[in-house]
Order: structure tokens, then C-alpha cells, then sequence
């Protein structure tokens, strides 16, 4: 079935219709909240307040990229868990758990370990930059969307997503130019 008949069916109400949607997109939604906060629980619950809030206002999309529209929903999502962040700091228990040990491949134990290394020093970087550059750079550089589709996300026009963008990629460069050894 195609996007613009689950959308329309979705608005009409049908359920199994909005969950084909959210199945298509689910991994993008989680994705942008997980590289925009940095940490997997958070960004669960905001990957599901993302599809509640849009499964609510289904009914308001007016047409245009379905996608954007729903990682415009995610970005507010995340914007409002560091809101409440920043209101309410704590010390997540999840940080104290010891991650068991994930399927590694046929990585060898020090591949596995630089590139390890190197994704948590990329998260770090990420988290240095201010929320508007990290969304523009996760949007493009990692989900893979065009500039229109930041635009519509971030509600904002094409020389502005690409001065973040620009702004993003320098900010990253000089965090992790200390660090080139890790960077294949």
C-alpha cells in the first residue's frame, strides 16, 4: 500500500494503517532522538512520545514529506525531554549498568574496541554542539535527508540549515582533530 493511502487511512482512524507507518519509520525516529540525546532510555521514551504525539495529530498533517513531519515531531520530543533535563538534572541508574557485551562479528577484540572508542567519541562530539547544528548534521550526514526535508524538520530555511550544517561539521572537526588516531 502506498505512504498516501496509510496517511489518509490514518486519519480516518485506522490503527493497523498508522503502525504500517510507524513500522517504516520507527528506526529513523529512534535514531535521531538516540544521536540528539545521547543515551538509549531517553531516547526510547522520546521515540514513543514522538509517535503518540503523531498518532494524536494525524488529523493536522496537511501533506508534504511524511518523514520530516515526523522527525519534526521527534526533534520537539527531544527538545522537550532536555528542557525537563535541564529543570530536573539527575543521575540515571541506567549509567551505572554494566552493557553486556554485543555481537561483535568477526570484528577482532581491537577493531571491535577502536570502533567502540571511536562511536562514543563521535557521541561526544555530538553532544558539544548546540541543538540546532547536532539536529542539522544528524539529519544529514547520518538519517540522509535532503536540505528541503531539514527545512520543513526544523521549520527553518534552506541558508539556515545549511549554516548549521556548516557551523556542525567545523565544530566536530576541531573536537575530534585531537583525536585523529581513533578515525580510520
Amino acid at each position: 500500500m502506498e505512504e498516501d493511502d496509510l496517511i489518509l487511512r490514518s486519519k480516518e482512524g485506522d490503527l493497523d494503517a498508522f503502525n504500517r507507518l510507524v513500522e517504516k519509520y520507527q528506526r529513523q525516529v529512534y535514531n535521531l532522538a538516540l544521536r540528539m540525546l545521547g543515551k538509549a532510555p531517553a531516547a526510547e521514551d522520546a521515540t514513543q512520545e514522538a509517535l503518540l504525539s503523531a498518532f494524536r495529530g494525524i488529523g493536522g498533517f496537511r501533506g508534504g514529506s511524511f518523514r520530516a513531519w515526523l522527525l519534526r515531531i521527534t526533534a520537539n520530543a527531544c527538545r522537550d525531554q532536555m528542557r525537563f533535563w535541564r529543570r530536573r538534572p539527575a543521575v540515571s541508574l541506567d549509567a551505572l549498568v554494566i552493557e553486556p557485551e554485543a555481537d561483535r562479528g568477526t570484528q577482532s577484540p581491537e577493531d571491535y574496541a577502536l570502533s567502540r572508542e571511536l562511536g562514543d567519541e563521535i557521541a561526544k562530539a555530538l553532544a558539544t554542539l548546540p541543538v540546532d547544528q547536532r539536529q542539522a548534521v544528524i539529519l544529514y550526514d547520518i538519517e540522509g535527508l535532503s536540505y528541503e526535508e531539514i527545512a520543513q524538520v526544523m521549520n527553518s530555511s534552506l541558508g539556515t540549515v545549511r549554516s548549521r550544517l556548516s557551523r556542525g561539521r567545523v565544530r566536530l572537526r576541531l573536537y575530534l582533530g585531537p583525536r585523529m588516531e581513533l578515525l580510520p
